[in-house]
């Protein structure tokens, strides 16, 4: 009865399909005649305006005697997280990038960097060590510059930089790593001038260490 209210026939659709945002996919309305673009997580959703089933979503009717509306919402009701338009189901591990992994925990999502952090100081045989992108490798590695090279790139810094256009994407800052007195909380962001995604690290101090008895003499 839905059907036949709701949908003519023939199809009268658009000459030219809708253009999506990202991470909905175009697909057949709820008649199965013209191209819509498929409603995402949390979205509103009816008959004719379905879920993006790809993604395990369906339209939830139970909110709509509260004068809310329907909405997608997945079928089975499990917690996920949404990263840059694309819905990742509840423990599902995924990588944004090469350089970085993360996953899907309750409604929110935990991620590690996949290339060392580490750090290289100067020795007498790499006096200029230098961190560069190597083409065709996802991690960047250190190289040994020379002196004359070390001076050049210098004089290069002076002049500012062009911050490079990109969407900016990052993680949420970890918990201090210290219960009491200062540690630090780190996360993992393109928020820099070269875009590229790298661990951040910052200060923290939850509360103040208690401090210690004195002792007694002996």
């Amino acid at each position: 009865q839905v059907c036949a209210q709701l949908c003519r026939r023939p199809c009268y659709c658009p000459w030219v399909p809708p253009r999506c945002p990202r991470g909905s996919p175009l697909v057949l309305d709820g008649c199965g005649c013209c191209k819509i673009c498929a409603r995402r997580l949390g979205e509103p959703c009816d008959f004719l305006h379905v879920c993006d089933q790809s993604q395990g979503l369906v339209c939830d009717y139970s909110s709509a005697s509260a004068g809310t509306g329907a909405t997608c919402n997945f079928e089975d009701d499990e917690e996920g997280c949404e990263v840059n338009g694309r819905v990742y189901r509840d423990g599902e591990i995924f990588q944004p990038s090469c350089k970085i992994q993360c996953r899907c925990l309750d409604g929110g999502f935990n991620c590690i960097p996949l290339c060392q952090e580490d750090v290289r100081l100067p020795t007498p045989d790499c006096p200029y060590p230098r961190r560069v992108e190597i083409p065709g490798k996802c991690c960047p590695e250190w190289i040994c510059e020379a002196q004359d090279q070390h001076l050049l790139r210098d004089a290069r810094a002076v002049s500012p930089l062009p911050r490079f256009p990109c969407q900016e994407w990052g993680t949420e800052w970890s918990a201090c790593s210290a219960t009491c007195g200062v540690g630090f909380a780190t996360r993992v962001s393109n928020q820099n001038r070269y875009c590229r995604l790298e661990t951040q690290r910052r200060l923290c101090m939850v509360r103040p260490c208690p401090a210690l008895p004195a002792a007694f003499p002996a």
